[in-house]
């Protein structure tokens, strides 16, 4: 039997899924320290697999990525999103596509 080392967060049915192709998945359940670790590397590796392909399916792996980073900093939804309103009313919103080239002094 060939063996894959991936090391990196997943979903929790892939193991099962894994399973179901009669294949043996070893896991680690992380402790919170290393959960927030691997998080960050899975949110950067989201964006980087977003970014390369502009799949609307990534951004979703990245906004899911991203309620499991407030969970665990237990943060809500309504909370975080009193944060971004807060930055939008003082800095305004990407509406306007503006985008800076320079600033003299």
């Amino acid at each position: 039997m060939k063996k894959k080392i991936y090391n990196k967060l997943v979903r929790d049915k892939i193991p099962d899924l894994i399973k179901s192709d009669s294949c043996i998945p070893k896991i680690q359940i992380l402790n919170q320290a290393d959960y927030l670790k691997y998080l960050n590397k899975k949110l950067k590796e989201e964006l980087e697999e977003f970014l390369s392909s502009e799949d609307i399916e990534e951004l979703a792996d990245l906004y899911e990525i991203m309620l499991a980073i407030l969970k665990s900093r237990q943060i809500s939804v309504n909370e975080f999103e009193a944060i971004r309103l807060k930055k939008v009313q003082e800095r305004g919103a990407f509406d306007q596509k503006i985008l800076l080239i320079s600033v003299e002094k």
